[in-house]
């Protein structure tokens, strides 16, 4: 029950984190420099993977729903039970934010199979939300009053930290492909200088919520459970951190080697989806509070 949780978990960030990377990579940081690729073939290609990511990622919320009624009652069968599933939706935290979650989910999966074209911002905004109605759902709603909506304003920050950082991987290996569409070198030094703001981002709100939850700096013991997973995601972002490193010298090179950044901005992606796992994992983990 718990494994099952925790892979909904992971696909469901996934889906939601690209979702939103994706959208501000598109329509927000690089409008005018992929012009051209708007109008490609890549693009179509790149829609349809999105409307699959929203189906993906409602599939998974509804999955994440019913695992988390049986894991409350303690029995698979209450997974689909109506009056288990109505009591988590209507008398838990989680449901009533849950809620809201899967109405925003199912509207940008409409959004989506419409063909929003014509207004991606909307979509974009859909989007949005859905990736800021993850933050509630953490561990931040251990805490009530003011410091449980100032750490959930902080997980906010930290989604949309990694999001772009991982939408924005997504969307270069997808120009990787299709290399002529667009001025590579130009958007990889671009995307290169934001990541260290991202990067920043990330690290000052994930230090935030170690040391709230943990009450110090790493949470004791240091190489155990919750600390044990939290050390191997920080390897993992240190791994993909020498990568962009490594992407942002190649874009300054003579002569681009895309086979070359091909497979480094692979290389990062993987990286990436492992951290996720971590993140999923570590979800499920008491933080060890001191």
């Amino acid at each position: 029950m718990q494994e099952g949780l925790i892979l909904c978990r992971f696909v469901h960030f996934g889906a939601v984190l690209l979702l939103f990377g994706t959208g501000v990579f598109r329509h927000v940081l690089f409008t005018s420099a992929l012009q051209a690729f708007e109008g490609s073939p890549a693009r179509l290609r790149l829609d349809r993977v999105l409307v699959w990511l929203n189906g993906v990622a409602l599939c998974s919320a509804l999955g994440w729903l019913l695992l988390t009624a049986a894991n409350m009652a303690g029995d698979w069968q209450d997974a689909v039970d109506p009056p288990t599933i109505a009591l988590v939706l209507g008398h838990t935290f989680f449901g009533h934010v849950w809620i809201v979650h899967l109405v925003l989910n199912a509207l940008a999966l409409l959004g989506a199979l419409c063909g929003w074209r014509t207004a991606p911002r909307r979509l974009l905004l859909l989007n949005t939300l859905l990736l800021l109605t993850l933050a509630p759902v953490g561990h931040g709603a251990m805490f009530d009053g003011i410091r449980g909506q100032l750490l959930i304003f902080n997980q906010m920050l930290h989604l949309i930290g990694v999001s772009t950082w991982l939408g924005g991987l997504l969307m270069l290996a997808i120009l990787l492909v299709d290399a002529a569409s667009v001025d590579l070198r130009g958007v990889l030094s671009r995307f290169s200088g934001i990541g260290y703001g991202l990067v920043a981002l990330i690290i000052v709100t994930g230090m935030i919520n170690v040391r709230a939850l943990s009450g110090a700096i790493w949470p004791q013991p240091a190489l155990s459970g919750f600390g044990l997973v939290l050390a191997v995601k920080v390897a993992l972002v240190l791994c993909m951190l020498v990568l962009a490193g490594v992407n942002r010298g190649l874009a300054r090179a003579q002569v681009l080697q895309v086979i070359v950044l091909r497979i480094s901005v692979l290389l990062e992606c993987l990286f990436g989806a492992a951290a996720l796992a971590a993140v999923a994992l570590l979800g499920t983990l008491p933080p060890l509070l001191g």
